[in-house]
Protein backbone atom coordinates (compact mmCIF):
# COMPACT_ATOMS: atom_id res chain seq x y z
CA UNK A 1 0.00 0.00 0.00
CA UNK A 2 2.62 2.07 0.93
CA UNK A 3 4.96 1.63 -2.25
CA UNK A 4 1.50 2.32 -4.61
CA UNK A 5 1.31 5.39 -2.59
CA UNK A 6 4.53 6.66 -3.33
CA UNK A 7 4.27 5.49 -6.74
CA UNK A 8 1.16 7.86 -7.45
CA UNK A 9 3.14 10.47 -6.02
CA UNK A 10 6.05 9.90 -7.96
CA UNK A 11 3.70 9.94 -11.44
CA UNK A 12 1.68 12.82 -10.11
CA UNK A 13 5.28 14.87 -9.33
CA UNK A 14 6.68 13.53 -12.94
CA UNK A 15 3.34 14.58 -14.52
CA UNK A 16 3.47 18.31 -12.86
CA UNK A 17 7.25 19.07 -13.80
CA UNK A 18 6.06 17.53 -17.36
CA UNK A 19 3.02 20.10 -17.39
CA UNK A 20 5.49 22.92 -15.94
CA UNK A 21 8.17 22.36 -18.79
CA UNK A 22 5.22 22.19 -21.56
CA UNK A 23 3.39 25.26 -20.33
CA UNK A 24 7.28 26.72 -20.22
CA UNK A 25 7.64 25.89 -23.70
CA UNK A 26 4.52 27.15 -24.69
CA UNK A 27 5.29 30.00 -23.22
CA UNK A 28 8.67 30.66 -24.84
CA UNK A 29 7.03 29.28 -28.66
CA UNK A 30 3.93 32.42 -28.03
CA UNK A 31 5.84 35.36 -26.01
CA UNK A 32 9.36 34.55 -26.78
CA UNK A 33 9.96 33.28 -30.55
CA UNK A 34 13.08 34.81 -31.66
CA UNK A 35 14.54 32.05 -29.28
CA UNK A 36 13.54 29.45 -31.80
CA UNK A 37 13.64 31.75 -34.42
CA UNK A 38 17.24 32.68 -34.16
CA UNK A 39 18.73 29.52 -32.57
CA UNK A 40 16.52 27.52 -34.86
CA UNK A 41 14.81 28.38 -38.05
CA UNK A 42 17.56 30.76 -39.26
CA UNK A 43 20.14 28.51 -39.00
CA UNK A 44 17.99 25.88 -40.75
CA UNK A 45 16.83 28.45 -43.24
CA UNK A 46 20.91 29.58 -44.63
CA UNK A 47 21.92 25.84 -44.34
CA UNK A 48 18.48 25.31 -47.00
CA UNK A 49 19.58 28.16 -48.86
CA UNK A 50 23.19 27.17 -49.61
CA UNK A 51 22.43 23.82 -50.61
CA UNK A 52 19.73 25.22 -52.88
CA UNK A 53 22.20 27.59 -54.74
CA UNK A 54 24.87 24.69 -54.80
CA UNK A 55 21.89 22.86 -56.43
CA UNK A 56 21.22 25.45 -59.11
CA UNK A 57 24.89 26.19 -59.95
CA UNK A 58 25.59 22.90 -60.34
CA UNK A 59 22.79 21.88 -62.52
CA UNK A 60 23.58 25.18 -64.47
CA UNK A 61 26.95 23.67 -65.17
CA UNK A 62 26.02 20.33 -65.91
CA UNK A 63 23.18 22.00 -68.69
CA UNK A 64 21.41 18.65 -67.23
CA UNK A 65 17.98 20.23 -66.67
CA UNK A 66 15.96 20.30 -69.93
CA UNK A 67 16.67 16.60 -69.89
CA UNK A 68 15.60 16.12 -66.20
CA UNK A 69 12.88 18.39 -67.39
CA UNK A 70 11.08 15.68 -69.25
CA UNK A 71 11.58 12.81 -67.16
CA UNK A 72 10.08 14.86 -64.55
CA UNK A 73 6.86 15.76 -66.09
CA UNK A 74 6.48 12.11 -67.02
CA UNK A 75 6.11 11.12 -63.79
CA UNK A 76 3.72 13.87 -63.06
CA UNK A 77 1.79 12.50 -66.01
CA UNK A 78 2.16 8.60 -64.27
CA UNK A 79 0.99 9.91 -60.86
CA UNK A 80 -1.82 11.34 -62.19
CA UNK A 81 -3.11 8.72 -64.31
CA UNK A 82 -2.38 6.44 -61.25
CA UNK A 83 -5.41 8.78 -59.75
CA UNK A 84 -7.51 7.94 -62.44
CA UNK A 85 -6.88 3.94 -62.37
CA UNK A 86 -7.29 4.24 -58.72
CA UNK A 87 -11.08 6.06 -59.49
CA UNK A 88 -10.72 7.82 -56.33
CA UNK A 89 -12.56 10.95 -56.28
CA UNK A 90 -10.97 12.59 -53.48
CA UNK A 91 -9.51 15.60 -55.81
CA UNK A 92 -6.16 16.27 -56.45
CA UNK A 93 -3.59 18.64 -55.55
CA UNK A 94 0.30 20.11 -55.41
CA UNK A 95 2.35 17.96 -53.24
CA UNK A 96 4.28 20.46 -51.77
CA UNK A 97 4.79 21.14 -47.84
CA UNK A 98 3.78 23.87 -46.44
CA UNK A 99 7.18 24.46 -44.70
CA UNK A 100 8.15 25.41 -48.26
CA UNK A 101 5.60 28.02 -49.41
CA UNK A 102 6.19 31.80 -48.11
CA UNK A 103 2.29 31.97 -47.01
CA UNK A 104 1.41 31.01 -43.25
CA UNK A 105 -1.40 30.19 -44.23
CA UNK A 106 -1.24 26.70 -44.97
CA UNK A 107 -4.61 25.01 -47.41
CA UNK A 108 -6.31 22.40 -44.92
CA UNK A 109 -7.12 20.46 -48.22
CA UNK A 110 -3.45 19.19 -48.22
CA UNK A 111 -4.10 16.48 -45.53
CA UNK A 112 -7.37 15.08 -47.36
CA UNK A 113 -6.49 15.91 -51.26
CA UNK A 114 -4.92 13.10 -53.47
CA UNK A 115 -1.12 14.72 -53.51
CA UNK A 116 0.45 14.79 -56.62
CA UNK A 117 4.37 15.59 -56.60
CA UNK A 118 5.65 18.21 -59.05
CA UNK A 119 8.82 18.82 -58.35
CA UNK A 120 10.06 20.86 -60.76
CA UNK A 121 12.37 24.07 -59.49
CA UNK A 122 14.93 24.86 -62.73
CA UNK A 123 15.77 27.24 -65.00
CA UNK A 124 15.46 25.11 -68.55
CA UNK A 125 15.98 28.24 -71.16
CA UNK A 126 17.78 31.94 -71.45
CA UNK A 127 17.08 32.88 -75.10
CA UNK A 128 18.14 36.75 -75.21
CA UNK A 129 17.20 36.56 -79.11
CA UNK A 130 13.87 35.83 -78.40
CA UNK A 131 14.20 37.66 -75.19
CA UNK A 132 12.48 35.18 -73.29
CA UNK A 133 13.61 32.77 -70.38
CA UNK A 134 11.76 28.79 -69.78
CA UNK A 135 11.42 27.94 -66.27
CA UNK A 136 9.84 25.31 -64.34
CA UNK A 137 7.05 26.43 -61.84
CA UNK A 138 8.86 26.08 -58.55
CA UNK A 139 11.79 28.27 -59.66
CA UNK A 140 12.06 31.59 -57.38
CA UNK A 141 12.19 34.89 -58.31
CA UNK A 142 15.98 34.90 -56.36
CA UNK A 143 17.13 32.33 -58.92
CA UNK A 144 15.91 34.35 -62.18
CA UNK A 145 17.67 37.36 -61.00
CA UNK A 146 20.96 35.19 -60.38
CA UNK A 147 20.54 34.67 -63.46
CA UNK A 148 19.65 37.30 -65.50
CA UNK A 149 20.52 40.35 -64.01
CA UNK A 150 24.66 39.31 -64.17
CA UNK A 151 24.03 38.60 -67.74
CA UNK A 152 22.18 41.92 -68.46
CA UNK A 153 18.61 41.12 -68.61
CA UNK A 154 16.01 40.90 -66.26
CA UNK A 155 11.96 39.98 -66.08
CA UNK A 156 9.57 43.09 -66.17
CA UNK A 157 8.32 42.69 -63.38
CA UNK A 158 10.01 40.77 -60.37
CA UNK A 159 8.28 40.45 -57.05
CA UNK A 160 9.66 41.76 -53.83
CA UNK A 161 10.48 38.02 -51.66
CA UNK A 162 13.12 36.13 -53.24
CA UNK A 163 11.10 33.09 -52.18
CA UNK A 164 8.13 33.66 -54.23
CA UNK A 165 8.05 30.91 -57.11
CA UNK A 166 7.11 31.34 -60.92
CA UNK A 167 4.28 28.79 -60.25
CA UNK A 168 2.42 30.87 -57.27
CA UNK A 169 2.72 33.71 -58.89
CA UNK A 170 1.23 32.72 -62.28
CA UNK A 171 -1.55 30.26 -60.74
CA UNK A 172 -2.19 33.21 -57.69
CA UNK A 173 -0.80 36.49 -58.53
CA UNK A 174 2.14 39.10 -58.38
CA UNK A 175 3.03 42.49 -58.85
CA UNK A 176 5.94 44.57 -58.51
CA UNK A 177 6.94 48.49 -58.63
CA UNK A 178 7.32 48.45 -62.79
CA UNK A 179 3.40 47.22 -62.65
CA UNK A 180 2.69 50.67 -63.68
CA UNK A 181 3.71 49.88 -66.87
CA UNK A 182 3.93 46.16 -67.45
CA UNK A 183 0.58 45.14 -65.67
CA UNK A 184 0.63 41.76 -63.12
CA UNK A 185 3.28 38.69 -63.53
CA UNK A 186 0.62 37.29 -65.65
CA UNK A 187 0.76 39.61 -68.08
CA UNK A 188 4.70 39.35 -68.75
CA UNK A 189 3.80 35.30 -69.54
CA UNK A 190 4.28 33.99 -73.26
CA UNK A 191 3.17 30.30 -72.48
CA UNK A 192 2.40 27.87 -70.47
CA UNK A 193 3.13 23.93 -69.99
CA UNK A 194 0.27 21.99 -68.03
CA UNK A 195 -0.43 18.54 -67.60
CA UNK A 196 -4.02 18.08 -67.46
CA UNK A 197 -6.87 15.67 -65.01
CA UNK A 198 -7.25 13.36 -67.98
CA UNK A 199 -3.05 13.09 -67.49
CA UNK A 200 -1.80 14.56 -71.14
CA UNK A 201 0.29 17.49 -71.63
CA UNK A 202 -0.52 21.03 -73.18
CA UNK A 203 0.77 24.18 -74.32
CA UNK A 204 -0.60 27.42 -74.12
CA UNK A 205 0.20 31.17 -75.53
CA UNK A 206 -2.02 34.07 -76.94
CA UNK A 207 -2.32 31.91 -80.60
CA UNK A 208 -1.99 28.11 -78.77
CA UNK A 209 -4.78 26.86 -76.85
CA UNK A 210 -5.73 30.69 -76.33
CA UNK A 211 -8.97 30.25 -74.34
CA UNK A 212 -6.73 28.01 -71.46
CA UNK A 213 -4.03 30.18 -71.54
CA UNK A 214 -6.31 33.34 -70.64
CA UNK A 215 -7.89 31.31 -67.82
CA UNK A 216 -5.09 29.91 -66.14
CA UNK A 217 -3.84 33.43 -64.18
CA UNK A 218 -5.83 33.09 -60.67
CA UNK A 219 -6.96 29.41 -61.16
CA UNK A 220 -4.92 28.32 -58.07
CA UNK A 221 -3.96 25.33 -59.66
CA UNK A 222 -7.59 23.83 -60.35
CA UNK A 223 -7.38 23.67 -64.04
CA UNK A 224 -4.41 21.50 -64.18
CA UNK A 225 -0.79 21.43 -62.92
CA UNK A 226 1.52 23.73 -64.17
CA UNK A 227 4.96 22.15 -65.37
CA UNK A 228 7.04 25.35 -67.09
CA UNK A 229 6.20 28.76 -68.10
CA UNK A 230 7.83 31.01 -71.10
CA UNK A 231 8.14 34.99 -69.43
CA UNK A 232 9.41 38.13 -71.41
CA UNK A 233 13.17 39.37 -70.77
CA UNK A 234 14.03 42.73 -71.06
CA UNK A 235 17.59 44.51 -70.86
CA UNK A 236 18.41 45.64 -67.65
CA UNK A 237 21.10 48.03 -66.03
CA UNK A 238 23.23 47.81 -62.57
CA UNK A 239 21.25 50.37 -60.98
CA UNK A 240 18.24 51.45 -59.45
CA UNK A 241 18.21 55.54 -59.49
CA UNK A 242 15.66 56.01 -56.05
CA UNK A 243 13.80 59.49 -55.26
CA UNK A 244 12.55 59.55 -51.86
CA UNK A 245 9.24 61.92 -51.00
CA UNK A 246 7.61 62.30 -48.11
CA UNK A 247 4.16 63.09 -48.69
CA UNK A 248 1.65 64.52 -45.87
CA UNK A 249 -2.11 63.91 -46.56
CA UNK A 250 -4.06 61.44 -48.70
CA UNK A 251 -4.99 63.82 -50.99
CA UNK A 252 -1.65 65.05 -51.68
CA UNK A 253 -0.48 61.00 -51.22
CA UNK A 254 -3.09 59.99 -54.25
CA UNK A 255 -2.04 62.70 -56.43
CA UNK A 256 1.11 61.97 -56.57
CA UNK A 257 0.75 58.02 -57.06
CA UNK A 258 -1.64 59.35 -60.23
CA UNK A 259 0.75 61.66 -61.33
CA UNK A 260 4.51 59.54 -60.81
CA UNK A 261 3.01 56.29 -62.14
CA UNK A 262 1.25 58.16 -65.56
CA UNK A 263 3.18 57.10 -68.88
CA UNK A 264 4.20 60.10 -69.22
CA UNK A 265 6.20 60.67 -66.17
CA UNK A 266 8.51 57.95 -67.28
CA UNK A 267 9.90 56.01 -63.99
CA UNK A 268 10.84 52.05 -64.13
CA UNK A 269 9.45 52.01 -60.68
CA UNK A 270 6.81 53.18 -58.54
CA UNK A 271 5.54 52.70 -54.61
CA UNK A 272 4.59 54.33 -51.51
CA UNK A 273 4.69 53.21 -47.82
CA UNK A 274 2.45 54.31 -45.77
CA UNK A 275 3.56 55.10 -41.90
CA UNK A 276 0.57 56.55 -40.22
CA UNK A 277 -3.14 57.78 -41.64
CA UNK A 278 -1.37 61.06 -43.53
CA UNK A 279 2.28 60.13 -43.42
CA UNK A 280 3.73 58.55 -46.52
CA UNK A 281 6.85 58.03 -48.95
CA UNK A 282 6.38 57.71 -52.47
CA UNK A 283 9.36 56.76 -54.21
CA UNK A 284 10.07 56.36 -57.99
CA UNK A 285 13.11 54.70 -59.64
CA UNK A 286 14.65 54.61 -62.90
CA UNK A 287 17.43 51.86 -64.34
CA UNK A 288 20.54 53.73 -65.16
CA UNK A 289 24.58 52.29 -65.06
CA UNK A 290 25.79 55.82 -63.95
CA UNK A 291 25.85 56.23 -60.07
CA UNK A 292 26.52 59.56 -58.57
CA UNK A 293 29.86 59.48 -56.66
CA UNK A 294 28.86 58.76 -53.06
CA UNK A 295 25.46 58.19 -53.64
CA UNK A 296 25.29 53.84 -54.13
CA UNK A 297 23.70 52.57 -51.30
CA UNK A 298 23.88 48.46 -50.86
CA UNK A 299 20.87 48.01 -48.69
CA UNK A 300 20.72 43.75 -48.49
CA UNK A 301 24.07 44.07 -46.28
CA UNK A 302 23.07 42.50 -43.30
CA UNK A 303 23.85 45.78 -40.82
CA UNK A 304 22.07 48.06 -42.68
CA UNK A 305 18.56 48.71 -41.64
CA UNK A 306 14.86 46.93 -42.82
CA UNK A 307 14.23 48.68 -45.94
CA UNK A 308 11.12 49.80 -44.86
CA UNK A 309 12.71 51.53 -41.07
CA UNK A 310 15.70 52.96 -43.87
CA UNK A 311 12.73 54.96 -45.88
CA UNK A 312 10.82 55.86 -42.75
CA UNK A 313 14.10 57.61 -41.98
CA UNK A 314 13.73 60.40 -44.90
CA UNK A 315 10.23 60.84 -43.33
CA UNK A 316 10.95 61.74 -39.53
CA UNK A 317 13.84 64.23 -41.52
CA UNK A 318 11.73 65.37 -43.19
CA UNK A 319 13.75 65.54 -46.94
CA UNK A 320 13.79 64.74 -50.52
CA UNK A 321 16.30 62.28 -51.43
CA UNK A 322 17.78 59.92 -53.81
CA UNK A 323 19.77 57.42 -53.82
CA UNK A 324 21.47 54.69 -56.36
CA UNK A 325 20.86 50.76 -55.90
CA UNK A 326 22.20 47.70 -57.20
CA UNK A 327 19.43 46.21 -59.40
CA UNK A 328 18.80 43.29 -57.68
CA UNK A 329 19.70 44.79 -54.12
CA UNK A 330 16.59 46.71 -55.02
CA UNK A 331 14.04 43.85 -56.12
CA UNK A 332 14.87 42.25 -53.38
CA UNK A 333 14.86 45.08 -50.57
CA UNK A 334 11.82 43.56 -48.40
CA UNK A 335 12.88 40.09 -48.24
CA UNK A 336 14.84 40.69 -45.40
CA UNK A 337 12.16 42.21 -43.51
CA UNK A 338 9.53 39.97 -44.84
CA UNK A 339 7.43 42.78 -45.27
CA UNK A 340 6.92 43.78 -42.43
CA UNK A 341 4.67 41.13 -40.45
CA UNK A 342 5.17 41.86 -36.84
CA UNK A 343 3.27 45.75 -37.39
CA UNK A 344 0.29 47.13 -37.74
CA UNK A 345 2.29 50.05 -40.11
CA UNK A 346 2.93 50.28 -42.80
CA UNK A 347 1.30 50.16 -45.57
CA UNK A 348 2.69 49.00 -48.83
CA UNK A 349 0.95 51.25 -52.24
CA UNK A 350 1.77 49.92 -55.70
CA UNK A 351 -0.12 50.89 -59.00
CA UNK A 352 -0.52 48.67 -61.60
CA UNK A 353 -2.36 48.67 -64.71
CA UNK A 354 -4.73 46.23 -65.64
CA UNK A 355 -5.58 45.60 -69.59
CA UNK A 356 -8.64 43.98 -70.93
CA UNK A 357 -8.65 40.70 -71.18
CA UNK A 358 -11.20 36.99 -70.65
CA UNK A 359 -10.22 35.57 -67.25
CA UNK A 360 -11.01 35.67 -63.11
CA UNK A 361 -9.54 39.44 -63.15
CA UNK A 362 -9.91 42.31 -65.86
CA UNK A 363 -10.84 45.56 -65.95
CA UNK A 364 -14.97 46.38 -65.31
CA UNK A 365 -15.15 47.83 -68.96
CA UNK A 366 -13.29 47.36 -72.05
CA UNK A 367 -10.38 49.97 -71.48
CA UNK A 368 -7.23 49.25 -69.73
CA UNK A 369 -7.61 50.74 -66.16
CA UNK A 370 -5.11 51.87 -63.31
CA UNK A 371 -5.01 49.90 -60.07
CA UNK A 372 -3.26 50.83 -56.76
CA UNK A 373 -2.58 46.95 -54.34
CA UNK A 374 -2.88 48.12 -51.01
CA UNK A 375 -0.84 45.53 -48.75
CA UNK A 376 -1.47 45.32 -44.75
CA UNK A 377 0.74 42.48 -43.26
CA UNK A 378 0.26 41.42 -39.86
CA UNK A 379 -2.53 41.43 -37.41
CA UNK A 380 -3.72 44.47 -35.92
CA UNK A 381 -3.40 45.28 -32.64
CA UNK A 382 -5.92 47.70 -32.14
CA UNK A 383 -8.62 47.43 -29.19
CA UNK A 384 -11.64 45.78 -30.30
CA UNK A 385 -10.38 44.81 -33.78
CA UNK A 386 -12.32 41.60 -34.96
CA UNK A 387 -10.88 40.35 -38.51
CA UNK A 388 -13.99 38.78 -39.67
CA UNK A 389 -16.17 41.57 -39.45
CA UNK A 390 -13.27 43.97 -40.50
CA UNK A 391 -12.32 42.19 -42.88
CA UNK A 392 -15.43 41.66 -44.14
CA UNK A 393 -16.28 45.14 -44.66
CA UNK A 394 -13.00 45.24 -46.75
CA UNK A 395 -14.56 43.21 -49.62
CA UNK A 396 -17.52 44.57 -49.60
CA UNK A 397 -16.06 47.85 -50.58
CA UNK A 398 -13.33 46.34 -52.69
CA UNK A 399 -16.10 44.26 -54.57
CA UNK A 400 -18.65 47.58 -54.63
CA UNK A 401 -15.09 49.60 -56.13
CA UNK A 402 -14.85 46.76 -59.31
CA UNK A 403 -11.54 45.54 -57.47
CA UNK A 404 -10.12 42.64 -56.23
CA UNK A 405 -8.68 40.82 -53.22
CA UNK A 406 -5.04 38.80 -53.59
CA UNK A 407 -5.63 35.22 -53.31
CA UNK A 408 -3.34 34.55 -50.36
CA UNK A 409 -5.39 36.95 -48.25
CA UNK A 410 -7.58 36.26 -45.79
CA UNK A 411 -11.01 35.65 -47.58
CA UNK A 412 -14.10 35.36 -45.67
CA UNK A 413 -16.10 36.02 -48.73
CA UNK A 414 -19.08 33.68 -49.17
CA UNK A 415 -18.84 31.66 -52.79
CA UNK A 416 -21.50 33.20 -54.13
CA UNK A 417 -19.70 37.37 -53.34
CA UNK A 418 -16.34 35.54 -53.75
CA UNK A 419 -17.94 35.46 -57.66
CA UNK A 420 -19.48 38.65 -57.89
CA UNK A 421 -15.48 40.08 -57.11
CA UNK A 422 -14.28 37.56 -59.94
CA UNK A 423 -15.56 36.93 -63.66
CA UNK A 424 -16.24 33.24 -63.42
CA UNK A 425 -17.36 33.05 -67.13
CA UNK A 426 -13.99 31.07 -69.27
CA UNK A 427 -12.83 29.63 -66.07
CA UNK A 428 -15.94 27.63 -65.48
CA UNK A 429 -15.94 26.82 -69.15
CA UNK A 430 -12.41 25.61 -69.22
CA UNK A 431 -13.24 23.15 -65.99
CA UNK A 432 -16.00 22.10 -67.77
CA UNK A 433 -14.31 21.46 -70.81
CA UNK A 434 -11.05 19.85 -69.32
CA UNK A 435 -13.37 17.47 -66.74
CA UNK A 436 -11.96 19.39 -63.91
CA UNK A 437 -15.15 19.05 -61.69
CA UNK A 438 -13.78 15.78 -59.47
CA UNK A 439 -10.20 16.09 -60.71
CA UNK A 440 -9.32 19.58 -58.82
CA UNK A 441 -11.52 21.65 -56.42
CA UNK A 442 -12.60 24.87 -57.17
CA UNK A 443 -10.66 28.39 -56.40
CA UNK A 444 -12.92 29.31 -53.59
CA UNK A 445 -12.83 26.17 -52.01
CA UNK A 446 -8.82 26.57 -51.69
CA UNK A 447 -8.74 30.22 -50.33
CA UNK A 448 -11.72 30.84 -48.60
CA UNK A 449 -10.91 31.49 -44.48
CA UNK A 450 -12.84 27.67 -43.61
CA UNK A 451 -9.94 26.17 -45.85
CA UNK A 452 -6.66 27.40 -44.53
CA UNK A 453 -5.17 26.81 -41.20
Amino acid sequence: MEASYWCVVALAVVAFLLWMRLRGLEYVLVHQRWVLVCFALLPLSAAFDVFSRLRTSLILRMRSAPLQHTRRVQHVQQQVLKWREDRTRTPMCTGRPGWLTISLRVGKYKKTNYKIYVNLMDILEVDTEKKMIRVEPLVNMGQVTARLNPIGWTLPVVPELDDLTVGGLIMGTGLETSSHKYGLFQHICLAYELVLADGSFVRCSEKENPDLFAAVPWSYGTLGFLVAAELRMVPALHFVRLHYMPVHGRTALCQALERESGPTAGHDFVEAIVFSADKAVVMTGVMTNDPEPGKVNCISRYWKPWFYKHVEGFLREGRSAVEYIPLRQYYHRHTRSIFWELQLYPLWLCPFKLPPGRGMVHPAGQAEAMYVDVGAYGNPQAEGYVAQGTTRRLEAFVREHHGFQMLYADCYMKCHEFWQMFDPHLYQEMRQRLACQEAFPEVYDKICKAARH
